[in-house]
């Protein structure tokens, strides 16, 4: 798949890389957010064969693997298999890409998942006992793609719910305006998207979302 590239990709992609690498992310970061996200979506994916989630600046995968075991907690195996989560990230070293689809991390990253979900979700890597392997099931469900949120291209239209955490503070604020505006395109209609705490829409597409509760940045397409 190509992209056409909006003219500030070469200033952002080496700071964006840089800063997305040194972030500390684990599994379950954010949790009741993202259960909130969840719950509100289950009534709008109602009767759907596909149910599309998108987790933009996804670094190393623990978001969309964290979101695919919270959906599969909730929907059960028979509806889990309607679910596809798309993972993006720039990834211009190919880092992040073979980390999500081996699906490999150490115990430490592990450390904050609940016992019961753990044992039911990873197992033991045979060839290493410092990792763990996340089961086949969740790993059918998440695809990672190499993409550059500003170039303004989305991974595909028809969203039931988008999570882009901790990536929009490196943006300008016109280039976040643009970027919520690609959001709202690939929503379906009543879709939600999420963001982290600190990012608040902005005065000029208000009127495209309404914020769907006050204790997170968690807003509906109108």
């Amino acid at each position: 798949m190509r992209f056409t590239l909006c003219q500030s990709y070469d200033s952002v992609t080496h700071s964006l890389k840089e800063r997305i690498i040194m972030a500390f992310s684990f599994f379950f970061r954010d949790e009741q957010p993202l259960i909130l996200a969840i719950e509100l979506m289950l009534p709008l994916i109602y009767g759907h064969s596909r149910i599309n989630i998108w987790s933009a600046g996804c670094a190393m995968g623990q978001e969309p693997y964290t979101l695919a075991i919270l959906i599969r907690e909730r929907m059960g195996p028979h509806l889990f298999h309607n679910v596809r989560i798309y993972a993006s990230d720039i990834d211009t070293e190919g880092i992040f890409g073979s980390i999500i689809r081996t699906g490999k991390y150490p115990a430490k990253d592990l450390e904050r998942i609940p016992e019961q979900i753990l044992s039911r979700y990873f197992l033991l890597d045979s060839n290493d006992p410092e990792y763990f392997q996340i089961s086949p099931e969740i790993m059918g469900a998440v695809e990672f793609h190499i993409h550059n949120i500003l170039s303004l291209q989305p991974i595909r239209n028809n969203m039931h719910l988008i999570v882009c955490k901790n990536v929009m503070l490196h943006f300008q604020p016109d280039e976040r305006k643009q970027v919520w505006k690609m959001f709202y395109e690939s929503l379906e209609k009543g879709g939600l998207l999420l963001h982290e705490q600190t990012q608040k829409i902005p005065d000029e597409i208000s009127d495209q979302f309404r914020q769907v509760v006050q204790n997170a940045q968690l807003f509906q397409k109108i």
